[in-house]
């Protein structure tokens, strides 16, 4: 599923329209960037938490040329789902 596909099926089960629809995932979106950023944390109980996670630096291998490099560290958004997306999913 995509974005559009995505914003049709809110539009078809809410009562919004495809665009406004379209705004309202676009403004999800943004939020969640913004918070991620900033270095808060996002739960929406029983679906799931977003959240940054430090990775450490570490070393690894250029594939094509096969010499040592260094991945620098970074922040990374880390996704959890919560209990009830998970059932949801397992049956």
């Amino acid at each position: 599923m995509n974005k559009n596909e995505l914003c049709k099926r809110i539009a078809d089960s809410t009562p919004l329209n495809q665009k406004e629809a379209a705004a309202a995932v676009d403004a999800f979106i943004e939020v969640v960037k913004s918070e991620l950023a900033q270095g808060n944390k996002i739960q929406l109980v029983g679906f799931g938490t977003w959240e940054i996670k430090e990775r450490a630096a570490r070393s690894g291998v250029n594939p094509q040329t096969r010499k040592p490099l260094t991945i620098p560290a970074a922040k990374m958004p880390k996704f959890t789902p919560g209990k009830i997306l998970k059932d949801s999913v397992n049956g």
